[in-house]
């Protein structure tokens, strides 16, 4: 029964339906063909549960705030301030990008926002320096990525509502160090690769262009602040610090900046309810899925043979963990592989004593290594769309990013503590 469930799976992404159609086809095969024993009735129970979760209410949140500020000047502020201090630097264009990236995440918490809202002004600066638009197209949805582990990340939240024992705020909190890693990993490649294709520096910032800098990037640095700090000196709930950075971008974009009006208010939160509209459909089906499989027993059978033979090696059940997710996120959205894979997973995590946290951390990143990776990362399609680029022109420079990700996994699964360190401090 598993294998002909598995099968019309494939078959309906094949044929092009979107993914909560196989979702939602697997989970009626699994009631109607007696592979578990559940009602109409306790699959629709299932969905509600699956979105009445409080916490889920910061998902529209982060990604309305993130709109605002696409459509603003807070992008373009960033980009300043960043390379007032690095772009003289060799490789300092690409290495302003790759930050840039960053502190967008910490502002927006989505991926695709930020390959919009860093490559639109970015892209031209670096072909006009010199470098392969290869180079430049991956390292600027690799770079994106980031934002998937900086927090806000909305991977984090849907991972820490399906997940047992971990903490938004603590996944939040455990992105931070880990992010900056790779940012550091991503800044050497980028010298590197300046010095092979013969890129001059750029002239050094004056301390007064960077005051000037700073001070016109003092505002947009004001939403790390709001939601990191919030939540890690436990003023905000993650569902207060998504409220919080909603008003702070309209009051931001449309009343300081003025670059959004009201009227755009509209339209944007029209975009970001279809937005997510679909996330919440994912998570709803998702979650009757997982509870069906669970249901069925699908976990024990599938993960029984690998924890006997892992026994108690976290490093090995991590390992697994990691390869797990980034073939699943190659080929499917990665909300919906957290969904799915989750649950099965579960009871290895229970086993070997693994703290849900740092497998969090695990487990977004394999979510941002795939968004990126052929033949489907989803921040593939999104540069394709803004930069108008054909395909193999966006993939051709990817693997040297993505061997960087992979290394920076290993990283993190020998040295657990980089992602704990920080919310072991805010526990004590």
């Amino acid at each position: 029964m598993l294998t002909w469930m598995v099968i019309l799976m494939v078959v309906l992404l094949l044929l092009g339906f979107p993914m909560m159609v196989p979702l939602l086809a697997a989970t009626l095969f699994m009631m109607f063909t007696g592979m578990t024993f559940f009602g109409p009735a306790q699959g629709v129970s299932w969905m509600f549960t699956g979105v009445e979760q409080w916490v889920l209410a910061a998902v529209p949140m982060f990604i309305f705030a993130a709109d605002i500020m696409t459509k603003g000047h807070t992008a373009n502020r960033l980009l300043d301030l960043v390379g007032s201090f690095v772009g003289h630097l060799r490789g300092g264009l690409p290495i302003t990008t790759a930050a840039s990236c960053t502190l967008f995440g910490a502002v927006s918490g989505s991926t695709q926002a930020t390959v919009v809202a860093m490559g639109g002004p970015m892209r031209p600066r670096l072909l006009q320096k010199g470098y392969k638009d290869s180079f430049t197209l991956a390292l600027i949805i690799n770079a994106s990525d980031i934002a998937l582990l900086i927090p806000p990340s909305i991977g984090m939240i849907v991972y820490g509502v399906i997940a047992r024992g971990a903490s938004i705020g603590d996944l939040f909190i455990a992105g931070i160090l880990p992010g900056l890693l790779i940012l550091l990993m991503f800044s050497v490649y980028c010298y590197i690769a300046s010095r092979i294709m013969g890129i001059e520096v750029e002239p050094r910032s004056t301390w007064r262009q960077r005051l000037y800098a700073l001070k016109g990037a003092i505002l947009p640095l004001g939403f790390p602040v709001i939601v990191v700090g919030g939540i890690y000196t436990g003023t905000f709930s993650p569902v207060d610090a998504s409220a919080m950075a909603v008003l702070y971008a309209i009051v931001l974009e449309v009343f300081i900046y003025r670059k959004v009006s009201l009227r755009d208010i509209g339209s944007i939160a029209l975009s970001t309810g279809m937005i997510t509209a679909v996330v919440f459909i994912l998570v709803a089906i998702g979650y009757a899925f997982s509870q069906a499989l669970s249901t069925a027993g699908v976990p024990q059978q599938i993960l029984t043979p690998i924890v006997q033979q892992f026994g108690d090696s976290p490093t090995a059940a991590l390992a697994l963990i990691a390869v797990a997710y980034f073939i699943g996120c190659m080929f499917v959205d990665p909300i919906v592989v957290i969904l799915i894979l989750t649950p099965l997973f579960q009871p290895l995590v229970t086993a070997t004593g693994l703290d849900p946290v740092h497998v969090g951390v695990i487990v977004t990143l394999q979510a941002a290594i795939g968004s990126a990776t052929p033949p489907f990362g989803c921040d593939i399609f999104t540069a394709m769309a803004v930069f108008r680029r054909p395909y193999f022109d966006i993939i051709r420079g990817t693997p040297p990013f993505i061997a960087i990700l992979v290394f920076a996994t290993v990283i993190l699964i020998m040295f657990p503590q980089i992602s704990l360190w920080l919310p072991s401090m805010g526990a004590q």
